[in-house]
């Protein structure tokens, strides 16, 4: 299979990020086609195109956007959330710096979509560098007339506004992020009401992803059947997968869903030199864990779950046989605990006896009872906790005991980490 550059296609080129640069690639071509097709039809052609959300869940596109009731005489809101988060995903930070304007071209798309003049993009605010070139690519679009009033002539109005937030992983979590956006504290909010009906300021709201938004262009001038060519049945399309950790080339790599993490590593050189494929993860830190066995595991949404994940962010983390799984868990776990926003109990208590215990199994503490402990707290906090974080803090705990269920075992039989150089030889051979 091979690789399917479309938002990456021109990311070599050093004025991309400008609007002339963007402009000279066929840049806002779409939006003049957008412009001038009615907004119910816009809707029904992202929906015929399957695209659906790349920041995790994989909810259709389309769908999300016939939710907004019209006429209803309230304002609509659009909000791309730029709140990249999730340990190991780096796809929307790379996107946003090279090409800023084909996620502005995406914005003014969806929101004519959904009859909405007001968008937001809900940025990381640690990320200085994209938060600056994303409010100099909206000034250029406003100077440009391409935001604003009167939008290329076509009588269409949007306002832009580029929000950075404090840097808290909760806010990733949509209503946590709506709250934020309105000046409270990031804290996931009861649903229903869904957004769709209640979302910022109680009225109509659609949140998308960064690269749900910015593939919009590219469907509007390619065509259902252009895109639908690329990907699986039911997962179509291309994106970004971020391959980070052991390999001789991380990066971002644009293909086809359906692509298996086999291929991908022969595009990228494989696992270091030396070494060999000991786990990585499908979709960032809170997706379960795969090892070497997954490696033909067709990446996209069905073919992860029925293996037992979740596609999620598409984070490849690659970590050979040097990596302690039990260490890689607590510092996993340990960030968990640090997100949390204390809302609910599950989350709030759990995450924190969770690192305890991993602190005492990573040291060669306590007995093998504790693993069935820490299975039993993931039990109580699984489906349990107010939003998706709790849930992601016990994936990875679960599926480490699954397939390296002896690695523990062995760091209470050394009494310390099987990775440190005294106890190195009593690991020998321990997951052969």
């Amino acid at each position: 299979m091979k690789l399917t550059p479309v938002l990456s296609a021109n990311w070599d080129q050093k004025d991309l990020f400008t609007i002339d640069g963007y402009r000279r690639n066929g840049g806002y071509s779409a939006m003049k086609k957008a412009l001038a097709m009615e907004p119910a039809a816009i809707i029904s052609l992202i929906k015929e195109s399957g695209l659906r959300g790349r920041g995790g869940a994989g909810f259709p596109t389309g769908l999300k956007w016939s939710f907004i009731p019209q006429g209803d005489g309230k304002p609509h809101y659009l909000v791309v959330n730029a709140d990249e988060s999730e340990p190991g995903t780096c796809k929307d930070m790379p996107l946003l710096l090279a090409n800023p304007h084909v996620l502005i071209e995406g914005v003014i798309i969806a929101s004519y979509a959904i009859n909405s003049n007001q968008a937001f993009i809900y940025v990381r605010g640690e990320v200085v560098h994209v938060v600056r070139r994303l409010q100099q690519a909206v000034a250029d679009a406003y100077a440009a007339g391409l935001l604003g009033k009167n939008i290329d002539g076509k009588g269409y109005d949007l306002d832009l506004v580029i929000h950075a937030g404090a840097g808290a992983y909760i806010c990733g979590e949509e209503t946590a992020l709506l709250d934020s956006l309105e000046g409270f504290r990031g804290q996931p909010r009861l649903r229903p009401p869904f957004p769709a009906i209640a979302g910022l300021y109680a009225c109509p709201t659609v949140i998308n992803n960064v690269e749900s938004i910015a593939s919009v262009p590219a469907i509007i001038n390619g065509g259902v059947a252009w895109f639908a060519s690329m990907g699986t049945e039911k997962s179509k399309g291309f994106t970004l997968y971020s391959l980070s950790g052991h390999v001789k080339q991380p990066g971002q790599y644009e293909a086809p869903l359906g692509i298996t993490l086999r291929e991908l590593l022969e595009l990228s050189g494989g696992v270091r030199e030396g070494h060999t494929l000991k786990f990585w993860t499908p979709g960032g830190s809170s997706t379960p864990l795969f090892t070497a066995e997954h490696l033909d595991v067709p990446l996209d949404y069905e073919g992860v779950a029925s293996a037992g994940s979740m596609l999620g962010t598409k984070a490849l983390q690659i970590f050979d046989e040097t990596t302690c799984i039990v260490r890689a868990v607590l510092r996993w776990s340990e960030f968990y605990q640090h997100e949390s926003c204390g809302k609910c109990t599950p989350c709030r208590e759990g995450t924190y006896w969770l690192v305890q215990i991993l602190k005492d199994l990573e040291a060669g503490k306590g007995t093998e009872e504790d693993l069935d402990k820490l299975l039993d707290l993931c039990d109580n906090i699984l489906g349990r906790a107010f939003c998706a974080l709790g849930d992601g803090a016990t994936s990875p705990i679960t599926s480490s005991i699954k397939y390296f269920r002896s690695e523990y075992i062995a760091h209470l039989t050394a009494g310390q980490c099987p990775f440190d150089p005294v106890a190195s030889t009593l690991f020998a051979g321990v997951n052969a």
